[in-house]
């Protein structure tokens, strides 16, 4: 289906697709469990592209402070990245279901993360908190819905988010070391 660019400005989504997906999701839950994929290669130095599906890969460096050469996003920042897209799409796909037409949609992210272990050759001791410790997120909406329907469109976004729950939930991580 051919997407429209509303009045307002913002591209909409198609609402009949976004039903039929939501009742197939209802009718057999099995059918919204996927493996997503990314190959992550590095060029070397810490540039490094990622390869997801059969798009144009992702750059990912980092900045000159951190002894990248500062041409892309770090890691974190892309984390970052995911879970501001991931709240957009929710954002606009729980508006699209309530009817309401969105004009503007802005998810500004920030994050708190010391790095001071620097990959597991700094300060290294035991018990030492890694990653992010407090995720900020500041959502701007404008539509034609009332601000208590904005409210709960946000709230929503934020409930399912698969990346804010991928955040705030402990995730099983496994690794394997492949020789060659």
């Amino acid at each position: 289906m051919t997407q429209t660019v509303s009045a307002s400005g913002l591209e909409s989504i198609d609402a009949d697709g976004l039903e039929a997906l939501a009742s197939s999701a209802k009718a057999d839950p099995s059918t919204g469990r996927k493996t997503l994929k990314a190959v992550t290669t590095c060029e070397g130095g810490f540039r490094n592209l990622t390869q997801i599906r059969t798009l144009e890969p992702v750059l990912v460096s980092e900045p000159c402070h951190l002894l990248g050469d500062d041409a892309a996003p770090n890691p974190s920042e892309m984390a970052l990245a995911a879970l501001g897209s991931c709240v957009s799409v929710g954002l606009l796909a729980n508006a699209t279901q309530r009817g309401v037409t969105l004009s503007k949609i802005e998810v500004a992210m920030e994050g708190d993360i010391d790095i001071s272990a620097v990959w597991g050759v700094g300060d290294t001791p035991e018990g030492k908190v890694l990653g992010f410790t407090a995720v900020r997120c500041s959502v701007t909406l404008a539509g034609d819905a009332d601000d208590e329907v904005l409210g709960e469109i946000k709230d929503s976004a934020m409930t399912w988010s698969p990346v804010v729950n991928t955040f705030a939930n402990n995730v099983e991580i496994s690794s394997t070391l492949t020789i060659g």
